[in-house]
C-alpha cells in the first residue's frame, strides 16, 4: 500500500513536471524567436544571420551550465538514468532535475534538433528518486520510484498512459514483475490524469485516418520493417560518431556546445525544418504534404543537426528525431510503393506512419513501447497489424547488427553492460583517479648508493619509485634489494646509483583504467601497490594506488546489502515456514574484514555489541566464500587474519568499524 500511494505522489508530481516543463520551453521559444505563431513561419521571416546567432548563444549558455553544475544533464538523458538503476539503486542528484530542465528547454527553444522526451524522462525519474531518497525508503522500491517518474513523464508528454508504462518497465527497469508494474501502471494513469486537466484528451499529432488497403500490403511493410531498421542503425552510428568527433577537440567542453549551434544554425538556414522537436514537419510528412525527394533530404538534414546538437554538448532527447526520421523516410518508402504497385498501397502519409514506430523501435530496442506509443499518440487502430509486422522487423535487423540500443550504447562506451553482474558492473564504473594517492616515495635515477640505503633506513617504506628529472618512471627499488647490496664494498657507495639498481616496471596504470581491469594487473605481480602515470608515451609518475583500497571499496559498495529486514526459516513439525524478522529502515548489513586489533580476541573478549553497538551476524573466512555458508559465531572463537565479518548495526556505528581497518 505505501508504494501505491507514493506511486500517485510521484505520478502527480511527474504530471505537473512535464506541465511545466512544456511550458518552459514555449516560453523560452517565444523570447528566442520573438514570434508567437509557429516555428517554421516565425523562422521564414527570421533575417539569416538571427538563424546562425539563436543556436550559437543557446549553446554559450547551455555550455557552462550543464559543464559546472550538473554533468548528467549533457546528452539525451535516458542513458543516465539507466546508469543510475544499475550501479546506484536508483539514486539521482536532485540539481539534475532542475539544470536538465533548463538546459533541455533552451537547446530546444533556440534551434537545438532535440526532443523534450528523453529531458522529461531524466527529470520525472529525478523526481522519482528525490521522493525516495527523502523518505529513505529501501533500494527495490527507490528503483520503481524512478521508474514511476519515468512513465509519468512519457505519459504526460504524449498523453500515453500504456506507452508511458511500458517504456518504463521495458526500457528503465528492465521487467515486467508485478511489485514494479502495479506502482508504475498508476504513476502513468496519475500523470495522464493531470496533464488532460490543463492540455484535454487530444493525441499529439492529428492525422487522417490510415488504414490496411489490401493483404497484399503486408510484404510492403515487412520491406519498411527492414528499410526503417537499417535508418535506425544510421541514426545510432552518426549520433555516437559525433560525439567521439568532439570529444577529440581540444578545448573546453562548455565552449564545443556553441561552435556546435553556429554549424547547427547554418543548416537551419538551408532546412528550417531541422529546428527543435520538429513536430509540424512529422505532421505534415503524416498528411502527405512533401515530395519524395524532399523527405530524403529531410532524413540526411536531420540525421546531421541531431548528430551536431547532441554530439557537441546539447541536451534534449532522440526520441522526437526517430519520430521525425521515421515519418520521413516512411514517407519516401510510401511513394516508392506508390510507383511501383498503384492502386495496391495506401498513401504516403500511412508509411509515414508506420515508419515512425519502426524506427522508434530500432533506436531503442523498445517494439512493444513503439507499437503502443504510436497507437496512443495518432489513436488511430485501423492500422495497428502493419505496425506489429515493421517495428518487429525493424527491431530484430538493428539487433542482428548492433546489440546496443541508441540508449546502452552510450553505457557501453563506459565500460558498463547490463547484462553483466553488478558487481562487475560497479567495479568497472570506478577508475584508478578515484582511488590513487598522491603522495608517493619516490628516489631520483642520479641517487648514489649510500643515500639510497639511508633512505630506506630511516623510512618504512618496502619499495621506492625511481624517476627522472622529469619525473618519468623508470622502475622500482625494493627493500630486498637494498638488503642484497649492504655488504658491498665502501668504493661502491659513490659509484653505483639508483638507476644500476632499479628493477623494471612490470605493470602500471593511468587514470582513466577500471578498478577491474587494475586488480587484474594486480593479479600479474607480487605488490599491493601499482604506479599511477600520466599516459603511455610521457610515464610520467602521479600517483600510486592500493590492492587494499579497492578491496576496501569493493566491500563497501558492493558487498554492502542495504536491507530491512532478515530473512528466517524455521521448522513447525514438518512445514518449514519463512519469515521476515523486520529492522529499524535506518539498519544496513555490511561485510567488513576483521580489523588488525580484534585477531587473536574472541568476540566475548571484545565486548562488541557493548562497545560498538553492533551485532555479527556471521564470519566468513574469505571473499569469495561470501554466500548460505557463513558460520554462525560461538561467542568464544578467535578472530583470525583473513575472517570477514558479517556485521549489522547502524551506518554510523558500522562506519566506526570500517575506520579501524584503516588504523591497519
Amino acid at each position: 500500500t505505501y508504494i501505491l500511494i507514493l506511486a500517485v505522489i510521484v505520478g502527480v508530481l511527474g504530471g505537473f513536471v512535464a506541465i511545466g516543463f512544456r511550458w518552459l520551453i514555449i516560453f523560452t521559444q517565444k523570447i528566442a524567436l520573438q514570434d508567437s505563431r509557429s516555428v517554421l513561419e516565425a523562422l521564414a521571416d527570421l533575417p539569416f544571420y538571427w538563424k546562425i546567432l539563436l543556436p550559437l548563444l543557446g549553446g554559450a549558455i547551455v555550455g557552462p551550465i550543464i559543464y559546472f553544475f550538473a554533468r548528467e544533464a549533457k546528452g539525451h538523458g535516458v542513458p543516465e538514468v539507466m546508469q543510475a538503476m544499475a550501479l546506484k539503486n536508483g539514486q539521482i542528484r536532485p540539481r539534475v532535475a532542475i539544470v536538465k530542465s533548463i538546459s533541455s528547454a533552451i537547446t530546444i527553444s533556440t534551434g537545438g534538433s532535440v526532443g523534450q522526451e528523453g529531458p522529461i524522462i531524466q527529470v520525472g525519474s529525478a523526481v522519482g528518486s528525490s521522493i525516495g531518497q527523502w523518505l529513505k525508503v529501501s533500494p527495490e522500491r527507490l528503483k520503481i520510484l524512478v521508474g514511476c517518474g519515468a512513465a509519468a513523464g512519457i505519459a504526460a508528454t504524449f498523453n500515453a498512459p500504456i506507452a508511458g508504462a511500458f517504456f518504463a518497465l521495458e526500457v528503465i527497469i528492465g521487467n515486467f514483475a508485478l511489485i514494479s508494474f502495479s506502482p508504475i501502471i498508476i504513476s502513468s494513469v496519475m500523470a495522464t490524469a493531470v496533464s488532460r486537466a490543463f492540455f484535454g484528451n487530444y493525441p499529439i499529432f492529428s492525422v487522417p485516418l490510415y488504414s490496411l488497403v489490401s493483404i497484399w500490403e503486408i510484404p510492403f511493410y515487412m520491406i519498411l520493417g527492414i528499410v526503417t531498421g537499417l535508418v535506425g542503425l544510421a541514426f545510432i552510428e552518426s549520433v555516437y560518431a559525433s560525439e567521439r568527433f568532439w570529444d577529440k577537440l581540444k578545448f573546453p567542453d562548455f565552449l564545443k556546445t556553441p561552435v556546435g549551434g553556429a554549424i547547427l544554425g547554418l543548416i537551419i538556414i538551408i532546412c528550417p525544418h531541422v529546428f527543435g522537436g520538429g513536430y509540424e514537419s512529422i505532421e505534415m510528412a503524416l498528411r502527405g504534404e512533401f515530395v519524395w525527394h524532399t523527405l530524403l533530404l529531410l532524413m540526411v538534414f536531420k540525421l546531421l543537426a541531431t548528430s551536431i546538437t547532441l554530439g557537441s554538448g546539447g541536451s534534449g532527447g532522440v526520441f522526437a528525431p526517430a519520430l521525425f526520421l521515421g515519418a520521413v523516410s516512411g514517407g519516401a518508402f510510401g511513394y516508392l510503393i506508390d510507383y511501383l504497385f498503384p492502386g495496391l498501397a495506401a498513401y504516403s502519409g500511412a508509411y509515414a506512419m508506420v515508419g515512425m514506430g519502426a524506427v522508434v523501435a530500432a533506436t531503442t530496442h523498445a517494439p512493444i513501447t513503439a507499437i503502443l506509443i504510436l497507437f496512443e499518440i495518432t489513436n488511430d487502430y485501423k492500422i495497428i497489424l502493419p505496425i506489429m509486422i515493421s517495428c518487429t522487423i525493424a527491431t530484430v535487423l538493428a539487433r542482428r547488427f548492433k546489440q546496443d540500443s541508441i540508449y546502452t550504447q552510450k553505457l557501453t562506451l563506459r565500460g558498463i553492460s547490463l547484462n553483466q553482474g553488478r558487481e562487475e558492473i560497479i567495479m568497472k564504473s570506478f577508475l584508478v583517479g578515484d582511488l590513487m594517492h598522491s603522495k608517493i616515495p619516490t628516489i631520483k635515477e642520479c641517487t648514489r648508493l649510500k643515500q639510497i640505503i639511508k633512505i630506506f633506513m630511516e623510512s618504512q617504506e618496502a619499495y621506492y619509485y625511481v624517476v627522472n628529472d622529469q619525473n618519468r618512471l623508470m622502475g622500482t627499488l625494493s627493500t630486498h634489494l637494498v638488503k642484497s647490496v649492504l655488504s658491498a664494498p665502501e668504493s661502491l657507495n659513490q659509484l653505483v646509483i639508483a638507476k644500476d639498481l632499479l628493477h623494471p616496471i612490470e605493470e602500471f596504470v593511468v587514470p582513466e583504467t577500471n578498478l577491474a581491469d587494475c586488480m587484474n594487473r594486480f593479479e600479474r605481480v607480487e605488490s599491493e601497490h601499482l604506479p599511477v602515470v600520466d599516459n603511455i608515451q610521457s610515464m610520467r609518475l602521479i600517483g600510486m594506488v592500493s590492492k587494499k583500497e579497492i578491496i576496501k571499496l569493493y566491500n563497501r559498495e558492493i558487498l554492502r546489502k542495504d536491507i530491512i529486514g532478515v530473512k528466517y526459516v524455521r521448522d513447525l513439525g514438518s512445514e518449514k515456514m519463512r519469515n521476515l524478522v523486520q529492522l529499524p529502515s535506518d539498519f544496513k548489513v555490511d561485510f567488513i574484514r576483521v580489523p588488525d586489533s580484534f585477531i587473536g580476541k574472541s568476540i566475548k573478549q571484545l565486548d562488541i555489541r557493548a562497545q560498538y553497538n553492533i551485532t555479527i551476524l556471521a564470519v566468513k573466512k574469505k571473499l569469495s566464500d561470501i554466500g548460505p555458508s557463513n558460520e554462525m559465531p560461538n561467542p568464544d572463537r578467535i578472530f583470525q587474519a583473513d575472517d570477514i565479518l558479517v556485521a549489522a548495526g547502524k551506518e554510523k556505528e558500522l562506519e566506526k568499524l570500517r575506520k579501524l581497518l584503516g588504523k591497519n
